[in-house]
């Protein structure tokens, strides 16, 4: 059924729109943002499904990180070297950016460090045997001397268990991704962006020169042009392009008096990642118990994943400690054959930008940048 519009709905919202993206998370936000810069009268308006940013920009752990040793050693046996330092770079200038464009206070961004978690020598052993390699190639590329270290000295004092090593990453920080969120928004809304939520698009088509839109609530209207940023949901408009969704699984603690944990930790090739948010505990992960059942959107949580969450809070994390499960959620990451975003027109008036990897703190900024300019230059 279709909905008709009335004329202050038509005049104050769907009129003269030179561009709709589609998707209120990191990305679109950092878009529009990027094409008010470039040009403030430009009519932008933004169009999200959810009451809430849908995917993961609002779902996710808050960890503001470049790839640990092991993660890097995987993604080095599928592309080349240069692939993937360059992509590692363009996640560290990413960061750089949002953080500019935020402030650290906007986001309480705390530079904590990380720390990549082995319960095996052997895997150890080989991350260990690269420290000197990708420090020496990440020092060429972002400046920064002995980003990856040994850190077996901190395993007792973070009171970790059935842990054998420890490789600290000095580049990585913590964000609070609900300020992050309100701040980019806020400041979109300074800017004369208008933000639409609960208005699902559910097709697109060139007509006289302008992109008519349908939506499940049953509008219809139009725009100059069209820049899709729905990440893991993309498939559902752009079912052609190599990028499928990732259920992310989270839960956190309660607090937890006097807790040793500080700073981001990643485990088994950053499957399972956990952090302190304050004095509780965050832990999510888990997508390779199951690869086939989390490629989904669904957002609910499952057994299988969470107690293996649970498990490792127990006899790794906080051993011993008495804690209760505070909160359970999930997100929709975008995931592809490659981590690279994917930027590129789609097509006459229409472009994407998707396919964080689940990197989109990371990489939203500049890939919503990159995005702004593709479309800027054809406006």
């Amino acid at each position: 059924m279709r909905f008709e519009l009335s004329f202050w709905e038509q005049k104050q919202y769907f009129t003269n729109i030179d561009v709709v993206i589609v998707g209120s998370g990191i990305v679109g936000l950092s878009a529009a943002l990027s094409l008010k810069e470039k040009s403030p009268k430009i009519n932008i308006l933004i169009v999200e499904s959810g009451a809430l940013p849908s995917g993961a920009s609002t779902k996710n752990a808050g960890f503001a990180c470049i790839g640990s040793i092991s993660e890097l050693i995987d993604d080095l046996k599928k592309r080349e070297e240069e692939e993937v330092f360059a992509l590692v770079e363009k996640r560290y200038n990413g960061l750089k950016r949002l953080r500019e464009r935020i402030g650290d206070a906007g986001m309480h961004y705390n530079a904590y460090g990380g720390y990549e978690v082995f319960d095996n020598v052997i895997n150890y052993e080989e991350c260990a045997d690269k420290i000197t390699d990708f420090n020496f190639e990440l020092n060429k590329r972002i400046g920064i001397k002995e980003i990856y270290k040994n850190a077996d000295a901190s395993i007792a004092k973070l009171g970790l268990n059935n842990t054998k090593h420890l490789i600290s990453c000095s580049a990585e920080g913590q964000i609070d991704s609900g300020m992050m969120m309100e701040a980019l928004i806020d400041k979109a809304k300074l800017a004369g962006i208008k933000i639409l939520n609960g208005l699902h698009v559910t097709s697109f088509e060139n007509e006289n020169d302008k992109i008519k839109l349908q939506t499940k609530n049953g509008y219809v209207f139009q725009a100059g042009r069209m820049l899709i940023c729905t990440n893991g949901f993309a498939k559902q408009l752009l079912p052609s392009e190599d990028v499928e969704p990732a259920r992310g699984q989270v839960l956190i603690t309660s607090q937890i008096p006097l807790l040793k944990i500080k700073g981001n930790f990643h485990f088994d090739r950053g499957y399972f990642y956990f952090r302190n948010v304050e004095d509780r505990v965050l832990i999510g992960g888990g997508r390779n118990l199951s690869f086939e059942t989390e490629h989904t959107t669904e957002q609910n949580v499952t057994t299988l994943i969470q107690s293996k969450l649970e498990e490792l809070l127990r006899e790794m994390i906080l051993p011993g400690m008495n804690y209760s499960i505070e909160q359970r959620w999930a997100g929709t990451m975008g995931i592809g054959t490659n981590k690279d975003p994917i930027v590129k027109k789609i097509q006459k008036n229409i472009y994407c930008a998707v396919r964080m990897g689940g990197m989109g703190i990371a990489l939203g900024s500049l890939t919503g940048e990159e995005a702004a300019a593709l479309v800027f230059a054809e406006l």
